[in-house]
């Protein structure tokens, strides 16, 4: 199957079960030799997230911004070695060494995975109790109240341009809240996984909240979270984990 060309307008697709959201972050996140980069669709309609986030945002963002990192990262690798690589592979050998290839690799799969960290379906507020993730959550913040507490305050502080990250580690087996500005990806320092984003570069909430970064915040924990694909993330990350460890 040939990927899309990322200057045109993607479709989109309604809301689908998290086996296959991974399977479609799986195939943009990796290429076949001599093809390209594609610029996933949306994992559900444009006006899917209204009121929290409009039509509106979700087109300039995902058809203009995401869609320009991915262009420009296809022709800033093509020629080179990492052509044909993982976009993951591309990320992490270009980081400290490209800073180009690596600014737009890495947008291009934290955009990927934040679509997918966002339901239009019972999203946002807390994890169902009893589960892997809950249970972790718990172990690691000591509450979901003081996780929500700490991510809401790496969204908020994140200076400029940046991204609040739920992080599973392969050392602790534990969960940890980080922020990192500009394109930086939690994957660059060994042994970390991320299970959950949230951007806050402004062009992801500035036409619907102007410069109220925090009610961004809020709407994001308490009515778009996917907390199933989280949950997913977490099971796989767990499992290779210890699949390392044989």
């Amino acid at each position: 199957q040939k990927h899309h060309n990322p200057n045109l307008k993607t479709s989109t697709m309604q809301s689908l079960p998290c086996s296959l959201l991974y399977a479609a972050f799986t195939l943009m996140t990796s290429v076949i030799a001599s093809e390209t980069f594609s610029l996933p669709p949306l994992p559900y309609a444009y006006t899917a997230l209204e009121p929290m986030i409009s039509k509106r945002t979700l087109e300039i963002h995902h058809d203009k911004h995401h869609a320009k990192y991915v262009l420009t990262m296809n022709s800033l690798i093509t020629g080179t070695e990492l052509e044909g690589e993982s976009l993951e592979h591309v990320m992490k050998e270009s980081y400290g060494t490209n800073t180009a290839i690596f600014n737009n690799a890495a947008q291009s799969w934290n955009h990927a995975f934040y679509w997918n960290c966002m339901t239009p379906q019972n999203g946002g507020g807390e994890p169902p109790s009893g589960t892997q993730l809950a249970k972790m959550i718990d172990a690691s913040f000591g509450s979901f109240a003081d996780f929500r507490k700490e991510f809401a305050t790496a969204g908020n502080t994140a200076f400029g341009s940046g991204w609040a990250w739920l992080v599973y580690n392969d050392e602790s087996k534990k969960l940890s809240v980080t922020k990192t500005i500009g394109a930086d990806n939690p994957m660059t320092t060994p042994g970390n996984t991320p299970i959950l984003t949230m951007d806050v570069w402004e062009h992801a909430y500035y036409l619907d909240y102007q410069n109220l970064r925090p009610s961004y915040v809020n709407a994001f924990l308490d009515k778009l979270v996917n907390w199933e694909y989280v949950a997913s993330n977490l099971e796989r990350a767990v499992a290779a984990s210890r699949e390392a460890e044989l």
